[in-house]
């Protein structure tokens, strides 16, 4: 599955189990880790749990495992690895504590003003 199916199945399965606030990351650019960083909240951590489950079944039906998935225990921040895509499902207040976005979007902001500034020379 390529990289835009595979996103595309992703949010698929954590829309059908109403993820909240759902964003996506094209990060090719900013790391060699992954392709796509797509970070979704649930209500509890059942939610949590149940998305990030519903995420890899959708995957595994459309013939991609994952490479690992990590934190479904406690239910407070799923990882899911699918390779070219990355999934984190987290309740809300670990969400807001660790503020990926906020991260990444500094991270594009950096290289924006540095090309930026390479562009004007």
């Amino acid at each position: 599955m390529q990289t835009e199916a595979l996103k595309k199945t992703a949010l698929n399965a954590l829309e059908d189990l109403k993820g909240i606030d759902i964003t996506e990351f094209d990060v090719r650019e900013m790391t060699s880790v992954t392709d796509v960083m797509i970070i979704a909240s649930g209500t509890s951590d059942r939610h949590v749990k149940s998305l990030a489950d519903a995420v890899v079944m959708a995957c595994k039906k459309g013939g991609v495992a994952p490479l690992g998935v990590e934190g479904e225990r406690e239910g407070e921040w799923v990882l899911v690895d699918l390779g070219d895509v990355v999934v984190h499902v987290m309740q809300p207040r670990i969400r807001e504590f660790y503020a990926l976005e906020k991260l990444w979007s500094v991270t594009e902001e950096s290289r924006e003003r540095e090309s930026g500034g390479q562009d004007s020379l």
